[in-house]
């Protein structure tokens, strides 16, 4: 099961050298991780998670395959792009095939890297973009709505549950809103995501702060988190330029540099962490002599469909799913001791997937 997040922004915002910070990062982890770059312009990261390890440890695996997210470089946006200025058409494109946007925004000063609009204002620049994608989906829109409106008078059902759907983006767009403000009901929401809407999509703000700033954040980026926070969306603040240096380090000398600097942590793994939030997704584990493994799947997802990530077979041939919660799993010291103190689960079809189950499915063939 696959999850995109596109990285989106004008140019000379600091974009790229996020993106390549990220392949760079796993290619270093190549040797223990599982990475592929599909693309020249995708790559997929691993998510970090200490609690792997610590599963790996107690299960005495001989290797760990960490759970992961993909990351898009989509082509910068310019404004105009909503009418094939720059490389609209081909951002459009790419875009609409992700699940989340992490949007990075300039929050520095540097005389020698030029802005495409001649000023630093991270909001001004967040509206350039927010102003373009409106626009594609209210294009997008415009261009079904008499086709569905005609469909629907006709009396064909589905027809008509999406054209109301279409009117209610329609008017938020118009006012200068984006779609995923629309409100809806749960039994409308497939609906509503097959439209392909841009501005429906989750949004995660990178503010990109120069070096000094990349612990507390600055100005501006404390500008774009209060916008953020206003909208519902996230925001994490990175400094590109530290994360391009320190990608191609070994562990140990990660360290030592982040400490240097002042920092706790590399800023993509607080990055990769926020978009795997914004995605609304939760980890499951299967741990054994072989290997520990994390799995993804979205918030909600019932056993059966946990199952079919491993493997299609155990989704269709599903009988029940061996359960430990992770707390359990470690004060247990693993499954055996998990299983005589009576910790581990029977959980059947209806049961919803918790974050940090460890799991063992059971299923026909």
């Amino acid at each position: 099961m696959g999850f995109k997040c596109g990285i989106v922004g004008l140019p000379n915002v600091g974009k790229s050298t996020l993106f390549n910070a990220l392949t760079e990062t796993a290619a270093a982890q190549a040797a223990n991780y599982p990475f592929c770059t599909i693309e020249p312009n995708v790559g997929e990261v691993a998510v970090p998670d200490k609690r792997l390890e610590t599963l790996a440890a107690l299960a005495k695996s001989a290797t760990i395959v960490p759970t992961r997210l993909t990351f898009v470089d989509i082509a910068g946006l310019v404004r105009g792009a909503s009418k094939g200025e720059g490389l609209g058409n081909q951002f459009l494109a790419n875009i609409r095939e992700v699940d989340a946007i992490a949007h990075v925004v300039r929050c520095f000063e540097d005389t020698d890297v030029t802005h495409v609009e001649g000023r630093i204002d991270p909001l001004a620049d967040i509206e350039t973009i927010e102003t373009e994608l409106m626009l594609a989906d209210l294009d997008s829109l415009e261009r079904r709505v008499d086709g569905l409106t005609k469909k629907a008078k006709g009396g064909d059902k589905d027809a008509k549950e999406t054209v109301d759907l279409v009117n209610r983006a329609l008017a938020l767009l118009r006012d200068g809103k984006p779609a995923r403000l629309v409100e809806r009901k749960l039994e409308e929401e497939r609906t509503f995501r097959m439209l392909g809407l841009i501005t429906a999509l989750p949004v995660l703000y990178v503010c990109n702060v120069d070096e000094g700033s990349a612990a507390d954040g600055n100005a501006f980026s404390a500008k774009v988190a209060a916008r953020a926070k206003a909208e519902g969306a996230a925001a994490v603040v990175i400094s590109a330029k530290i994360e391009a240096e320190i990608a191609v380090l070994s562990r140990e000398e990660r360290t030592d540099y982040l400490a240097a600097v002042g920092l706790k942590e590399a800023g993509l793994d607080r990055l990769i962490r926020a978009g795997y939030g914004l995605l609304d997704l939760v980890t499951f584990f299967t741990a054994g002599p072989k290997e520990a493994r994390a799995w993804t799947v979205k918030r909600g997802a019932k056993a059966p469909q946990a199952a079919g990530v491993i493997h299609t077979d155990f989704e269709r041939g599903f009988i029940r799913a061996e359960t430990i919660a992770y707390h359990d799993y470690v004060a247990c010291g693993g499954e055996a001791g998990a299983r005589e103190a009576g910790k581990l689960r029977l959980e059947g079809k209806d049961y919803v997937v918790a974050d940090g189950d460890v799991m063992h499915f059971r299923f026909a063939t």
